[in-house]
């Protein structure tokens, strides 16, 4: 398996005043998650990290070839549009910020590393902020194959 690890456990350093860390995820609809995984896998190079079925949906979190962010294909998002998931220290503190500076975020919401919330943009762009709160539930599932 690759190297998962965030940039704040290789090392980077948080400035005052910054509320996003790095790019994480990229959230992708996907209308049939074990049919387009192939081409991922054997068109792209990727790595499948897990592929789990439950709550009647499917998700998959492939790495990419590269340092780039980690993908999730997911049956359940909503809409046709990608959501650009970065990592924030402190999802509460990151909330309050984005107030501050005038943005609305929407409802939490949850997957195995932890909780997000979508921020409201006037485009048709899609960017959400998440804090890395369950790392041990996000390692139990790496390897899983449930499709």
């Amino acid at each position: 398996m690759s190297d998962f690890a965030t940039s704040t456990e290789r090392g980077a350093e948080w400035q005052p005043g910054r509320v996003l860390e790095e790019l994480a995820f990229v959230y992708l609809p996907s209308d049939d998650v074990a049919g387009e995984l192939p081409h991922y896998v054997d068109q792209l190079g990727a790595e499948v990290v897990w592929a789990i079925e439950r709550f009647g949906t499917r998700v998959a979190q492939l790495q990419m070839p590269g340092d780039g962010p980690l993908l999730l294909l997911a049956q359940h998002l909503h809409g046709d549009r990608p959501v650009l998931i970065y990592r924030v220290p402190d999802l509460a503190a990151a909330e309050a910020e984005l107030a501050r500076r005038g943005a609305t975020t929407g409802e939490r919401f949850g997957f195995p590393d932890g909780d997000a919330v979508e921020v409201e943009l006037p485009g048709p762009q899609r960017v959400a902020v998440y804090e890395r709160t369950r790392p041990d539930r996000a390692a139990s599932i790496v390897g899983r194959r449930d499709f």
